[in-house]
């Protein structure tokens, strides 16, 4: 699913960003030169040539940490740069199911808003808040219940986040490393190609190849109902259910974020019978 040699491409994109430590009127490329990052990686021009135009097959660590440390990739990036070097099949797709007592917990989180996404940024399970700060998730398909395609492809998205580049390109530089650890994902591949036919920021942000992997931070919203409010997020991985997180998203205590939230809360309990 990914593109031809994209450790090539990927591998380019971040040598050119790093300014040389010397002038040189006859320089010719942007960023570093191929024999720079040997150079500076401690391995030979012809080896890292080969890496380049995907004829070197499966890199050492070693070798991966050095190139890394001469590219001065981040965590994200190395990580996305292993995955490129040596893809490891994923193994036959699993049904995409959330355990009954983690459906169970998410309903009993009343107070903060909560969900469960998997790597493609499917929401597979969700609760009430969870719903009223993005979208109504029960009321469209399960195909249709995706954060990435609700940022580029629901225009209601840019209203709704406070900061839609900073969110858009979160999601690129997170799908982007999914594609490492999930090459021989179908339902990814179909997804990307959804995303790169029908949105043009998508395209700009996927050339440019930035990984990277938001556990934590915050989220400015606005609602409809209850106005802006800044909430911090936490991503947690669920141990034995590969590539699923929850996500949950809290207020600073006594903030406006939090008398909001409560409103919220209220507006959207059920009324007692």
């Amino acid at each position: 699913m990914s593109e031809h040699n994209e450790l090539g491409r990927f591998l380019k994109s971040r040598r050119a960003r790093i300014a040389p430590g010397r002038a040189d009127a006859r320089r010719r490329v942007a960023g570093l030169r191929r024999e720079e990052v040997a150079a500076l990686a401690g391995i030979s021009v012809e080896y890292y040539v080969r890496l380049e135009q995907g004829r070197a097959s499966r890199p050492s660590e070693a070798v991966l940490g050095a190139i890394g440390r001469a590219l001065r990739l981040d965590v994200d990036e190395r990580r996305y740069l292993d995955g490129l070097a040596r893809p490891r099949p994923s193994g036959r797709p699993r049904p995409e199911r959330v355990r009954a007592e983690l459906t169970q917990l998410l309903a009993m989180m009343d107070r903060v808003p909560a969900l469960v996404i998997n790597h493609r940024m499917d929401v597979l399970a969700w609760n009430s808040l969870a719903a009223q700060l993005f979208f109504d998730f029960a009321a469209v398909t399960p195909r249709e219940r995706n954060l990435a395609r609700f940022a580029f492809l629901d225009a209601a998205s840019e209203e709704r986040f406070a900061d839609w580049p900073e969110v858009a390109r979160a999601t690129v530089g997170a799908l982007r490393l999914a594609t490492s650890r999930h090459y021989d994902d179908e339902a990814l591949a179909t997804l990307l190609g959804e995303l790169m036919m029908k949105s043009e920021p998508f395209r700009t942000w996927w050339a440019g190849r930035d990984v990277q992997q938001r556990t934590h931070g915050s989220k400015r919203f606005r609602h409809p109902v209850v106005g802006e409010l800044t909430l911090r997020f936490e991503h947690f991985d669920l141990p034995g259910e590969t590539g699923q997180r929850l996500v949950a998203f809290s207020p600073e205590p006594a903030s406006p974020a939090a008398s909001a939230l409560e409103l919220l809360a209220m507006w959207t309990a059920p009324a007692a019978s």
